[in-house]
């Protein structure tokens, strides 16, 4: 499969850069493309763009398979466990299990505990000890990005059974390691990562209704539909485009990855990763993923 760089206008930069072109095995010489000229422009910044156009079967990437810290992107993939767990009748969606807030490190078998003040959902932790719906759970977990549903779904579902189901399904460059705030861990290295080709191809298969059944994919296309951090891949899209899509930022990486809809043509999948942004640079990350996601929408039109 080629990849295809796309460019609305003639290169105005004398910048060369190397395209590997997957069908014909070599590489070939071209001038830098506006979309790459945007990515340039961030310096000192590590910039990952995996695109795949389903109306004309198009793919963008860019250092698309250099890992990162996932941050809270991999809680697709925790929902996707718990959509194939509830298709196996493993557990129930409606199944209520009690919230918690301490958990084992995969490091030392220690224990601890989530800060409220580093979650951007907050109302479960007041309510330790009462019981909720694996369905709100992972509601939760997705559209609020709720640190604390994910741990209690992780311990619930297992990490295991989520990078089997990963590789599984072929999905490249992405590895379910520990919950979050697992902090000896991290000390240790012992890290989740991700690739932007992985996280697009995960959007893909759920685009396409391929993962675990018809139904629980739109379910879950229906649950990402609801994210309320849309400060990224959708801040400067028109109001008619709807984006199906998780965010994930922490420490110096930001990350969007999605399913765009917009009217009168099929879909299409961008993940964005970067790192290098500073934690008091939060605004110009999220600007610069909106423009990347701007400039490939005006692109395809």
């Amino acid at each position: 499969m080629a990849w295809f760089i796309m460019a609305r206008k003639p290169a105005k930069y004398n910048t060369q850069i190397t395209l590997a072109m997957e069908n014909s095995g070599y590489s070939k010489i071209a001038p830098m493309t506006e979309l790459e000229a945007l990515i340039a422009a961030q310096n000192d910044k590590s910039i990952s763009v995996a695109f795949h156009d389903f109306e004309t079967g198009k793919q963008i990437l860019i250092k698309a398979d250099e890992l990162y810290h996932p941050a809270s992107t991999f809680k697709v993939h925790v929902m996707m466990e718990v959509f194939r767990q509830a298709q196996e009748g493993v557990l129930q969606l409606d199944d209520c299990i009690p919230i918690i807030n301490s958990f084992t490190s995969i490091a030392d078998g220690s224990k601890y505990s989530l800060d409220v003040n580093d979650d951007a959902e907050q109302t479960l932790y007041t309510r330790s000890g009462e019981s909720e719906t694996i369905r709100e759970l992972t509601r939760l977990m997705i559209v609020r990005s709720s640190n604390l549903a994910t741990n209690i779904l992780l311990e619930k579902v297992g990490t295991k059974n989520i990078n089997d189901f990963i590789q599984a399904l072929g999905i490249e460059g992405v590895v379910v390691r520990r919950g979050v705030e697992d902090n000896a861990a991290f000390r240790l290295g012992m890290n989740n990562s991700a690739t932007a080709r992985g996280l697009s191809q995960t959007m893909q298969l759920i685009a396409e209704k391929k993962v675990i059944s018809k139904e629980a994919s739109e379910k879950m296309i229906e649950i990402l539909l609801g994210q309320e951090f849309n400060e990224s891949i959708p801040a400067l899209l028109p109001k008619s485009v709807k984006v199906a899509h998780k965010t994930g930022w922490t420490n110096d990486v930001y990350h969007d990855t999605g399913i765009v809809f917009s009217e009168d043509r099929k879909p299409y999948v961008l993940s964005i990763m970067t790192k290098g942004f500073a934690e008091d640079q939060g605004s110009a990350a999220h600007q610069c993923m909106a423009n990347i996601s701007r400039l490939i929408f005006d692109q395809i039109q």
